[in-house]
């Protein structure tokens, strides 16, 4: 019997499409324009090339702005996912306690990414901040603001607070999704709570796992809105991300032209990385 296609699916999905198309691609497009032209104002553009790639591509302020931007990634991977798994390992598989943690674990990453930073920087300030008066009381000189070791250990224990949750939430749906019958089997072998973890729910998390570390990944790469408002970049440039240093040439400076280019680069070295830690998470699953 021949099959037969039903394409009026199509025409549901056209909506989203445009949408998309509109949301997405034509900035793009715009964005591309910029990149490849340059301009002195009045709306007269002249030919560039690839003139603002090759500049970006030779300047320290680049390269600075990437290194700072691998370094807190690297970071924040290091402690957001371990510190997930310990937490979902933890966390009741049963009983009233299990909604109270799924709540508790939800309400961080509710608040909006502006609210966050707002918090953290009254949070840390010495005069009116709980945070930073409590460190002054112990006699810690801590001060977000002059002090570059303080900016990054305010940033990073920010994002730690507001995006564990996330790593928790999804290997604790992995861990709930593995069946009882694998419990029993290592009770009855006397496997021990390192080989469970090792041979049963390690294994049982990957997927979720890659999930959790591409979305963090991606999302610590391109952080803006909180270092923004608590540290503005500072002191110095020491918490200017590629991001942040991209808002200042658009915006502040107003080079569009070298901005355009930062930001296609800027794109294509996340979808790279994503790409490489995708292809190395998968394959290393199919082998096992």
């Amino acid at each position: 019997m021949e099959k037969t296609w039903n394409n009026k699916a199509w025409f549901m999905v056209l909506p989203v499409l445009l949408l998309v198309a509109f949301s997405a691609v034509i900035p793009l497009m715009t964005v591309v324009n910029y990149s490849v032209q340059d301009t002195f104002g009045n709306n007269q553009f002249f030919w560039a090339g690839t003139d603002w790639f090759v500049d970006i591509l030779h300047s320290d302020r680049f390269w600075a702005a990437l290194g700072r931007n691998l370094l807190f990634s690297v970071i924040i991977l290091a402690i957001e996912i371990p510190l997930g798994i310990l937490i979902a390992l933890n966390m009741p598989k049963k009983g009233i306690g299990v909604p109270v943690c799924l709540v508790l674990m939800a309400l961080p990453l509710l608040i909006p990414w502006n609210v966050v930073g707002t918090i953290w920087q009254v949070f840390g300030r010495v005069d009116i901040g709980l945070l930073g008066f409590a460190l002054s009381a112990l006699g810690l000189d801590y001060n977000y603001v002059n002090d570059v070791f303080d900016a990054w250990v305010t940033l990073i224990v920010m994002d730690v607070w507001h995006w564990t949750s996330l790593v928790v939430l999804l290997c604790y749906a992995g861990l709930v999704s593995i069946p009882e019958a694998y419990y029993q089997a290592a009770k009855i072998d006397g496997a021990s709570r390192w080989a469970v973890f090792r041979y049963i729910q390690l294994p049982k998390m990957k997927r979720v796992l890659l999930i959790a570390f591409l979305l963090r990944f991606m999302d610590s790469f391109m952080i803006y809105t909180e270092p923004f408002v608590v540290t503005g970049g500072g002191p110095g440039n020491s918490t200017t991300f590629l991001s942040i240093d991209l808002v200042k040439m658009a915006i502040g400076q107003f080079d569009l032209g070298p901005a355009a280019a930062m930001s296609i680069i800027y794109f294509l070295i996340i979808l790279l990385l994503s790409w490489i830690f995708y292809t190395v998470m998968t394959s290393s699953d199919e082998q096992a």
